[in-house]
């Protein structure tokens, strides 16, 4: 504890300024923002960069042939560029931008999926995934006649993975994993995840939606294939997603949505489409989403991302020490291995719903249900959890609040343990 104590007394960063760049924290009522793996608070320097673009830079990119049309094309390219050097891609026409990071896993299921798949192939999934990427691989295999197969957990909430080389065979064409459970917070072995899919010629889908924000990636390193996350899940704003695609698989798939902007010429009963990544991207784009996401990348990268990740992991291993203590909670996270700063948990006799409300009560924002993880919670014999997910502009003293707030739901739920 005196390790993760001295972490979190001097992080690295100047942990006050960085909260005084957050405007919720300046409300009358305070707020203990707890509910991070939902979505993301805005620092003022990323709110302020799209009121930039769109006074002062507002106009249809790839289209008008006028100053504001060059302004709004110089930045989503800009931006396009920022995102594929955030992640190690090698080129920015490997960067698609789509809504968020279940329209990306939803492109490669419609684009790569029902276009490949057949009877008799198999798609690996585990039971930690979101609805994004279980929900468009139920139906690809409904559509196809493929199997759906699943990779098993251990009993400390890790991938098994014993398991997953038990399972994987020369039928399997898609392994398609997240790089963070937004539940349990276990995040696999990605690498050897891949490694081991690339034996048997297998296409690798990382949903890294509860991972990019948190811990610094480098897709040319890990070799996968496609890659999704989401921009509001990262400091930047709601509607905003990206895929990352390998250049080679994403030229020879087709497009996902049709119209404005993705075609190249169009006659009468055929037409042919436009290079990447321009192909996938129909119709006007978000750009002011885009150069969000964009200034949401330079704030992470101007604190830095293994500073984040070192404070966020001390933050969440005091949390984790802190909820132990207190008999009548339950826990879900995994106790070795790498994991994540988000910690699903239940308080015994008292359903997730009344215990979030009154947590509300005492100005503590966490999550209740089953956070879009139905089949997750079924296969560990749970209806629903209560989540706290952390960030970087969490504190130690945001957390002890949250503990003896955690207190008086016991006392008025009338617990007795």
């Amino acid at each position: 504890m005196k390790a993760i104590l001295e972490k979190l007394a001097n992080p690295g960063f100047d942990l006050e300024q960085v909260r005084s760049d957050f405007a919720y924290l300046e409300q009358d009522r305070p707020i203990i923002y707890l509910d991070n793996a939902a979505t993301t608070q805005r620092p003022n320097q990323v709110i302020e960069r799209m009121a930039h673009y769109y006074r002062y830079e507002n106009g249809n990119p790839l289209r008008g042939a006028h100053c504001l049309g060059a302004a709004a094309t110089e930045a989503m390219l800009a931006s396009r560029i920022k995102v594929a050097q955030f992640i190690g891609s090698k080129s920015e026409r490997e960067i698609i931008f789509t809504r968020n990071a279940s329209e990306s896993l939803n492109l490669i299921a419609y684009a790569w999926g029902l276009n490949n798949l057949q009877a008799g192939d198999q798609i690996l999934i585990t039971h930690m995934e979101h609805h994004s990427n279980f929900v468009n691989w139920q139906f690809v295999a409904q559509k196809t006649g493929a199997e759906l197969s699943f990779i098993e957990l251990t009993d400390d909430y890790q991938l098994d993975m014993q398991d997953y080389r038990n399972k994987i065979s020369e039928r399997t064409k898609i392994v398609a994993f997240t790089a963070a459970s937004n539940v349990l917070g276990t995040m696999p072995d990605a690498a050897a995840i891949i490694r081991i899919a690339k034996e048997y010629n297998a296409l690798t889908v990382v949903d890294a939606a509860q991972f990019v924000p948190h811990v610094k990636i480098n897709v040319r390193e890990l070799d996968c294939d496609f890659l999704a996350f989401s921009g509001h899940k990262m400091l930047g704003p709601m509607g905003i997603g990206v895929l990352y695609g390998k250049a080679k698989i994403l030229e020879d798939m087709t497009p996902f949505l049709y119209g404005g902007e993705m075609i190249e010429y169009v006659e009468d009963y055929e037409s042919t489409f436009a290079q990447l990544p321009y192909k996938f991207e129909a119709g006007t784009q978000n750009v002011g989403g885009m150069v969000g996401l964009a200034a949401a990348i330079e704030y992470l990268e101007d604190i830095g991302l293994e500073k984040i990740a070192a404070y966020e992991t001390a933050l969440a291993d005091y949390c984790l020490a802190k909820l132990e203590e207190l008999p009548y909670i339950e826990i879900y996270h995994p106790k070795q291995g790498a994991r994540g700063p988000a910690i699903a948990f239940n308080v015994k006799d008292a359903h997730p719903h009344d215990v979030a409300t009154i947590l509300d009560y005492h100005g503590v924002a966490i999550r209740a249900g089953h956070h879009c993880t139905q089949p997750l919670h079924r296969y560990l014999g749970l209806n629903s959890t209560n989540r706290a997910s952390l960030a970087f502009y969490n504190t130690k003293e945001e957390i002890d609040l949250f503990i003896e707030a955690l207190k008086d739901v016991k006392d008025v739920m009338q617990i007795d343990i």
